[in-house]
């Protein structure tokens, strides 16, 4: 339980980060806000023309009595609405972060120094190009699996009262957990960790991930809440990869002064 704490105090460190850092934090808003524009057209639209879509794809509710065909279309249409909300959540970090790479390529880099020891930071020595096609491909896979788990989590949705409890609950942590390795993906691509070596990094400290990503995922479902945490929330993923990779923090360093005097 004490790592849900220490996941939670690194999303208030980094959002304290760039508070102090304000130049960085108002470039860090642009993809945000790029991004958001995007997703709410997508929605809109999913909003105004979902029900059509639905009636589509269901012709054979087309002959059903009144009115079970207008319940079922309307509980469909409800339902498409949750699951593309789901995704959007979990799919606003990644597409963020690659318009945004080379703002959060710095940031990152600059939280590393700051609270590093010896004031130095790894570095990719990838090309551009390069960083943006490997984000991208780790992206694409990221959403496959967050996809695959929206259709598992919308399938438990129908068992009677869990589905209404449980599951949402679920989903959360879940989406929390994705959102997570999209963030501390930016600074453990610089350490030339793989996808794979990232997500048994995150499995290995599921609490820790759970405290970090799931109130951000809770936060991103509120309307314009994502823009403004994405600069701070990419400052405290930082900060937790360098807790997974067992990396010394110059505070946690300083913290520790007084109690080893004190032995």
């Amino acid at each position: 339980m004490r790592d849900l704490g220490v996941g939670f105090g690194y999303l208030i460190k980094g959002q304290r980060w760039v508070a102090r850092h304000g130049r960085r934090y108002g470039f860090g808003l642009l993809p945000g806000l790029i991004t958001l524009v995007l997703y709410a057209a997508a929605l809109t639209a999913l909003a105004l023309w979902g029900e059509d879509l639905v009636a589509w794809a269901t012709p054979f509710a087309d002959d059903w009595s009144s009115p079970w065909a207008g319940l079922f279309r309307g509980l469909l249409t409800a339902v498409l609405f949750a699951l593309s909300l789901l995704l959007a959540v979990v799919t606003f970090t990644a597409v963020t972060l690659l318009i945004g790479q080379p703002f959060y390529e710095s940031l990152s880099e600059s939280v590393d120094r700051d609270v590093s020891p010896d004031g130095t930071a790894p570095e990719s020595n990838l090309p551009l190009w390069r960083e943006l096609w490997i984000s991208g491909r780790d992206s694409l896979r990221i959403v496959v699996r967050a996809a695959l788990w929206g259709v598992l989590l919308f399938a438990l949705g129908f068992v009677p009262v869990a589905g209404q409890t449980v599951v949402p609950v679920l989903g959360f942590f879940v989406t929390g957990f994705f959102l997570t390795e999209e963030l501390t993906a930016v600074a453990l691509q610089r350490r030339d960790v793989a996808l794979r070596d990232r997500l048994a990094l995150l499995r290995s400290r599921k609490t820790l991930i759970w405290g970090f990503g799931t109130p951000l995922a809770v936060a991103f479902l509120v309307p314009f809440v994502a823009v403004f945490l994405m600069p701070g929330a990419v400052a405290g993923a930082t900060l937790l990869a360098r807790d997974l990779c067992g990396e010394e923090s110059a505070g946690s360093a300083a913290e520790r002064q007084p109690e080893d005097a004190a032995s």
